[in-house]
């Protein structure tokens, strides 16, 4: 069987467990070289997991890793990062700015040192490594970068203002991007889920912030999201604002394909995520 991605280079910064691993396998068994980043390369009992540890998981599946320790926060060392994928497979097709810092409360109790650290990890670390991505995606003449950040909505987020005030920026950098390269076949999207996806965010959150597991999809809905995304010609698929869902839905996934990822086998009977109908109002789209 044919694999799309066959060869592709794919940075996927945050990527020593949760989402980033997993996009990180998925792109492996699709034929991509997978560069797996992130601060973690000595496991930890709370957050088990290392870049080396997914580096070796994406080589059991065949394909090929390269681990590197990044701090997204340190402009020397996203340059480098984007550098040595260069160095190691000679071409760069393909960024998951997916690395994230979340704190999800009031503004009243959200401290600016909080502020900042999600500044710097979502929103400024994003713009780093697209800015120093471009370069390379523009002379291969191909390039996807995606951003792990919602639709830019007015519906308000009570508890959760200063996280979205980063994650929508990230979002508005993807539609620019989008827009400056369509003429370099350079596709630039955000993609993000409409309901909480298993992972350690939602593990180590509490429930009335992240509700029930009876509430939560499995991360394979982001992964087939994404390779919705990533099989499409860039110029065919770009300066969207993407909900898993209704991409899948767009692409032909019936009620019973979505029903399977839920963790409890079903639908909750009491759903508490936003409601992806009302981020789409905010966008122009219905």
């Amino acid at each position: 069987m044919s694999q799309p991605l066959q060869g592709r280079v794919a940075i996927i910064t945050g990527s020593s467990r949760g989402i980033g691993r997993e996009f990180a396998l998925r792109l492996a068994k699709e034929g991509a070289h997978v560069v797996i980043t992130g601060k973690s390369d000595t496991d930890s009992p709370r957050l088990p997991g290392t870049i080396h540890s997914v580096a070796r998981e994406v080589e059991d599946l065949g394909g090929q890793a390269l681990a590197l320790r990044v701090d997204v926060r340190d402009e020397q060392s996203v340059e480098e990062m984007v550098e040595r994928t260069v160095q190691r497979f000679g071409r760069l097709d393909i960024l998951l700015n997916n690395a994230g810092a979340l704190w999800w409360e009031r503004v009243f109790d959200t401290p600016p040192s909080r502020v900042a650290l999600m500044f710097e990890v979502n929103l400024r670390a994003s713009y780093l490594a697209t800015y120093h991505a471009l370069p390379h995606m523009i002379a291969g003449g191909w390039g996807h970068i995606v951003m792990n950040s919602p639709p830019i909505s007015t519906v308000a987020t009570p508890g959760h203002a200063m996280y979205y005030c980063m994650k929508m920026g990230m979002t508005r950098l993807a539609i620019g991007v989008a827009a400056e390269h369509a003429a370099d076949n350079v596709a630039a999207n955000s993609l993000w889920p409409a309901t909480p996806i298993e992972s350690y965010a939602t593990l180590n959150w509490s429930a009335d912030k992240m509700g029930r597991p009876d509430q939560w999809r499995h991360p394979s809905i982001m992964c087939d999201a994404l390779m919705e995304i990533l099989r499409s010609d860039p110029g065919d698929l770009t300066g969207r604002q993407l909900i898993d869902e209704v991409l899948l839905r767009e692409r032909g996934w019936t009620d019973a394909d979505i029903d399977s990822y839920w963790l409890a086998g079903k639908a909750p009977d009491d759903p508490m995520w936003i409601d992806e109908r009302s981020y789409l109002a905010g966008t122009g789209r219905s």
